[in-house]
């Protein structure tokens, strides 16, 4: 059982108060839809449960059991997708798996990597390179890329970004795989993506 606490989240640039007083505690098989109107800081209170950013005040906390997970333990249980998450376009599908699965210290075969494809509805791009993809490519491969892991803690910012219709339901069948065995958290404006998650946080400052 993994669980995940965020303790009096705020955060400010300057003067501006993006939000604060932000608590929740998550466990495995929980989801939660973060929701506000652009600019208000969903994003960035994504970032911060990613150690991307550091809070103004308050902390995050990742547990297995009731063990604290250390920095190493969180970057190898975490998986996140977001239209901000950089590919390498000068690299193939392939190469791009290859790479990050390198990075998260594992390696990937000819064999997962065709599919990977197939389960993002790629089959048959994988050695094209990724500056030859359209957007909605682009978001599905970074799909591929966040199975790349079993991930304990799922991070989605805008989801279905870019996506037809075929790559939402995408979305929404990748969610049903992991909803019971992982903590899924969602960032969104779109109404229609709330129902993916079980909760809510708005974050309108």
């Amino acid at each position: 059982m993994y669980r995940i606490e965020a303790d009096n989240l705020g955060k400010r640039f300057g003067e501006r108060v993006v939000f604060s007083k932000i608590n929740f505690t998550l466990a495995t098989g929980q989801s939660l839809a973060v929701i506000g109107r652009n600019g208000s800081g969903k994003s960035t209170l994504l970032k911060i449960m990613l150690s991307l950013l550091t809070p103004s005040k308050g902390k995050v906390t990742y547990y297995q059991e009731n063990q604290k997970l250390d920095d190493a333990k969180i970057r190898s249980a975490v998986s996140f997708v977001s239209p901000y998450l950089n590919l390498y376009d000068h690299l193939t599908a392939e190469e791009n798996l290859k790479f990050f699965a390198t990075v998260s210290g594992g390696n990937i075969t000819g064999k997962d990597i065709n599919q990977l494809l197939e389960k993002v509805g790629l089959e048959g791009r994988g050695m094209d390179y990724v500056f030859e993809y359209s957007s909605g490519m682009k978001q599905r491969l970074k799909y591929a890329v966040a199975m790349l892991k079993d991930p304990k803690f799922l991070f989605l910012d805008e989801p279905t970004s870019n996506l037809d219709d075929d790559g939402k339901r995408l979305v929404v069948e990748l969610l049903e795989y992991y909803r019971k065995n992982s903590i899924i958290i969602i960032a969104t404006n779109e109404k229609e993506e709330y129902s993916l998650a079980e909760q809510q946080c708005r974050v309108d400052s």
